[in-house]
């Protein structure tokens, strides 16, 4: 059974990396409580509102397995949320999640949109130069989900599964082929007739 291991929000902070002053949303605070809404939690907002956030976007999730590779690899501690998501959870896997696929989260009810494609801003957050690099070679990125029906998540509260999308599209297959595999017409067409695709996803297959 899917369950959530961490539940997290924060406000944008200023950050100092390589003498550069950068707003940011990526440090958040864990919480016991959160109250959702459609444009995300409560207590929590992103930095650069052209580049993250929105309704397709008002739920981070990073699943929990990946930690223990990230560990290994970086030869360190990852404290949660390492990646600056509201929800670290086991059994919810990009290859065991398909885009449009509906979940119940405590009294919020939410749907899978699309991958994350990260930025620097995890290298930096992370201390680690070659982190962004790495996570788009293993498309270990998470994803993000809209939100249906408002409500409370508690950091303990139940996953279950509502709905699962007919098109069986995975956010793994999805993030393989826009990261690796531009040239595979048929696969971006495939991926195209998921409706619930979100529009910026949308609009970066139909440009590929």
């Amino acid at each position: 059974m899917p369950r959530i291991i961490n539940l997290a929000i924060g406000t944008p902070k200023e950050y100092n990396w390589n003498h550069e002053a950068k707003l940011s949303g990526i440090g958040k605070t864990s919480t016991k409580v959160a109250e959702l809404k459609k444009v995300g939690f409560v207590g929590d907002d992103v930095g650069n509102k052209e580049k993250h956030g929105g309704v397709d976007r008002a739920v981070c999730l990073y699943p929990f397995e990946h930690y223990s590779y990230w560990e290994k690899i970086l030869r360190k501690k990852m404290v949660l949320p390492a990646f600056g998501e509201n929800i670290t959870a086991m059994g919810m896997t990009e290859k065991q999640v398909c885009i449009g696929d509906v979940y119940q989260m405590g009294d919020a009810i939410v749907q899978v949109t699309q991958g994350r494609v990260p930025c620097d801003t995890i290298s930096k957050y992370n201390e680690e130069k070659h982190l962004l690099k790495k996570v788009v070679e293993t498309s270990l990125t998470g994803y993000f989900f809209r939100v249906l029906e408002e409500g409370a998540i508690k950091n303990n509260s139940e996953i279950n599964v509502i709905d699962r999308h007919p098109r069986r599209i995975s956010v793994a297959f999805a993030t393989k082929i826009l990261f690796h595999q531009h040239q595979d017409k048929e696969s971006i067409e495939k991926i195209l007739r998921v409706d619930d695709l979100s529009e910026e996803w949308r609009n970066r297959f139909l440009k590929l």
